[in-house]
C-alpha cells in the first residue's frame, strides 16, 4: 500500500467509513471535472482593460510597485532605473525561462544576468509570472524547472515580468488558465500566490518588511495586446 493509500485509509476509518460504491464515485469524479463555481466579486466581470487598472491599484495599495511599458524592449532600461532608483546591484538572477529570452538584455549593457535557481547570496531576481489575478493584485506563479520557486522568495528584491493578456479577472479564470497549459494531470508541482511584499506583524504588532521572502515586489507589466 502506497503512502497516500495508507493516508487515505485512516481518514476514511475515522470517518467510521469505506470505500465509495460506484454511484457516489460518481458524483464526486463530475464535482471534481466541473469546477463548478460558486460566489465569484462582481467587481472581475470587467472588459481587459479595466482589469489592468484594477490590478495596478491592487499591487500599489500592498506596497508593490508597478511600471507599464508598450512592450518587450523597454523592459532592460526600466529594470536598469528601477535598480539604479533603489541603489541596488546590476547582478542579477533570472529565471531560465525562454519567455525572458525575448527580451532585448543586450540593450543595457550594465546589466550583469546570470539564469537559475536563486541562492541565499542573490539580492536580485526576474522572473516571469504566468499570470495575474485583478480581483485581489496577486501574481500567479507556477513552478518548474524554467522557474525555480527560490527565485520569487529568497532575494529580498524581486522583479517580475507580466504580459497583460496574461491578467485574469478572478482566482477561478486563473485556475482554468493553469488546466489549460498543464492539463488536471500535470499541474506544477507548486503555484504560489504573491500579493504584494512580504510583510508580517506577528511581533508586537509591528509591521516588517522582507520577513518570509522579498522585501520590495516590482511588476512590469508588459501591454502586449490592445486592451479596451
Amino acid at each position: 500500500m502506497s503512502a497516500r493509500d495508507k493516508i487515505l485509509d485512516r481518514i476514511r476509518r475515522n470517518l467510521g467509513r469505506g470505500p465509495l460504491d460506484e454511484a457516489a464515485a460518481t458524483v464526486v469524479r463530475e464535482r471534481i471535472a466541473g469546477h463548478k463555481r460558486n460566489l465569484v466579486p462582481a467587481r472581475t466581470d470587467i472588459s481587459p482593460g479595466r482589469q489592468v487598472n484594477l490590478l495596478q491599484d491592487k499591487l500599489e495599495a500592498l506596497a508593490a510597485t508597478v511600471v507599464r511599458v508598450p512592450s518587450l524592449k523597454e523592459v532592460p532600461g526600466q529594470v536598469r532605473d528601477y535598480l539604479s532608483n533603489h541603489n541596488l546591484p546590476s547582478q542579477i538572477k533570472m529565471s531560465p525561462s525562454p519567455s525572458l529570452d525575448e527580451i532585448p538584455w543586450g540593450d543595457v549593457p550594465m546589466l550583469e544576468i546570470t539564469r537559475g535557481a536563486a541562492v541565499i547570496t542573490d539580492e536580485v531576481s526576474i522572473t516571469p509570472a504566468f499570470g495575474a489575478i485583478a480581483e485581489t493584485g496577486t501574481l500567479c506563479m507556477a513552478s518548474g524547472p524554467e522557474t525555480p520557486s527560490t527565485l520569487n522568495f529568497l532575494p529580498e528584491n524581486h522583479i517580475a515580468v507580466l504580459k497583460s493578456s496574461d491578467i485574469q479577472g478572478s482566482f477561478e479564470q486563473a485556475w482554468d488558465s493553469l488546466r489549460r497549459k498543464y492539463g488536471e494531470a500535470e499541474l506544477p508541482r507548486t503555484v504560489n500566490f504573491i500579493s504584494g511584499p512580504s510583510r508580517t506583524a506577528d511581533i508586537e504588532q509591528q509591521l516588517i518588511m522582507g520577513a518570509h521572502g522579498p522585501r520590495r515586489l516590482h511588476i512590469v507589466i508588459v501591454e502586449d495586446e490592445q486592451k479596451a
